[in-house]
């Protein structure tokens, strides 16, 4: 951490040599996704064309709330809906709206999936699994669920949600009368990057008549690429899906979106009038299909970014990101740690041997080993211990970084 400038404005303004000043104070203690060795997080570097499309967006200062006040930007964030939804699969009818980030397209989704089931079915349950993200915690509170309205089902070994463990208790829901507002699949955990059945999900949930929502903030991008839309199958069949660019393709921060099976859920969900503005030509205005009402015009850096990457260039970066996992994986020694399962782009793994105290010490004393040696991995807590994460969506790191910092985490260890 480094020392801030002023935050208070002076008397008088401050000239542009002062203004600078202060902004590079803030620019040299800014945590940087573009260094090889950050590899803790999902915040990959910022594609140049995103950068310049945030740029023209805070120039322009259009407002998605209503159409006349971004005519050609709303347009554009609907047509790029309808995109991401055709190559997911989504049939006719569906879209979606852009959203601040993925736990507020969770919360969106699930606000939406409330309206469906309607208001005469009283104190609802929602499912998810263990490693779900703490996103559908807050977004059960943000609707006033009851208590015991969260239920987290176990996972299977590989890391997905138990199919036989939802089966059952949709079943017991169905006994007891008490409505299931909605089943959240991960496509993507956060510590293990697990995906869960989601083929099996949807036939249970079809089945059952429940709402499916999958949180594919993580691991949706991959259903863009021909060669690894497979790691998605079964997506196509929620009924809501989040789905982060930013957390993989460079999409300079937020760039979530909210897609659904049947659009109309978002109107029905969110619409209260809009008396003082003219009414759309288009299909909606932004502040009628979502939650945010003022909103800045994010789509560009999510349009231009991927016309910068091109087809090309999302199969490179999806690919590039899972051959970096697996050439790491690789080269631990298999004798020294235990590698958590997992679909995607990110490994987490503890050391074989020692009990859980020792877990906790060696993850601690590795990580700012490897922080003063220019890495940084994540320590998260999964299951019973500490574990190391590390995330492999950064382009700069090359072979030869895998290779010093694989060599680092197997010296960290004695000879097993």
């Amino acid at each position: 951490m480094r020392p801030l400038p002023d935050v208070a404005p002076g008397v008088e303004g401050a000239s542009v040599d002062s203004l600078l000043s202060d902004l590079q104070q803030v620019m040299d203690g800014a945590y940087q996704p573009s260094h090889p060795g950050a590899l803790a997080h999902l915040d990959p570097p910022p594609l140049t064309a995103s950068i310049a499309a945030e740029l023209v967006c805070a120039g322009l200062n259009n407002n998605l709330l209503a159409e006349e006040l971004s005519p050609g930007l709303t347009g554009l964030e609907h047509d790029l809906c309808r995109w991401f939804c055709h190559r997911i699969g989504l049939p006719r009818g569906s879209g979606g709206v852009l959203a601040s980030g993925g736990t507020l397209s969770n919360l969106m989704a699930l606000v939406a999936a409330r309206a469906a089931l309607g208001a005469t079915h009283r104190d609802p349950v929602l499912l998810c699994s263990q490693d779900a993200h703490v996103s559908i915690n807050k977004a059960a509170k943000v609707i006033g669920l009851a208590d015991d309205a969260l239920q987290r089902l176990p996972v299977a070994t590989e890391g997905g949600l138990c199919l036989e463990a939802l089966a059952d208790r949709l079943r017991s829901l169905q006994a007891e009368g008490r409505p299931c507002l909605a089943v959240v699949a991960t496509a993507g955990t956060t510590v293990r990057g697990a995906i869960d059945p989601l083929s099996d999900l949807a036939n249970l949930c079809r089945d059952a008549e429940v709402w499916l929502h999958v949180d594919a903030a993580i691991g949706g991008v991959f259903a863009l690429s021909s060669s690894h839309a497979s790691l998605m199958r079964g997506m196509e069949q929620a009924d809501s899906i989040t789905l982060n660019p930013q957390k993989l393709l460079g999409i300079t921060k937020a760039s979530s979106l909210l897609l659904l099976r049947d659009r109309i859920h978002l109107r029905q969900a969110f619409s209260t009038g809009l008396p003082y503005m003219e009414a759309p030509r288009g299909m909606d205005h932004g502040g009628e299909i979502g939650l945010q009402g003022t909103r800045p015009a994010e789509i560009l850096k999510l349009w231009l970014g991927l016309r910068q990457l091109g087809e090309a260039g999302i199969e490179a970066t999806l690919s590039g990101a899972l051959q970096r996992r697996a050439a790491f994986a690789a080269l631990l020694d298999p004798g020294k740690f235990t590698l958590l399962s997992g679909d995607l782009h990110l490994l987490a793994f503890h050391a074989n041997k020692g009990g859980i105290d020792a877990a906790g010490r060696w993850s601690e004393d590795t990580r700012q080993m490897l922080l003063s040696n220019g890495y940084m991995l994540s320590r998260p807590f999964y299951g019973d211990r500490f574990c190391l994460k590390a995330v492999f969506g950064n382009p700069h790191t090359t072979a030869q970084h895998l290779s010093d910092l694989s060599a680092r985490l197997n010296e960290s260890l004695a000879p097993a």
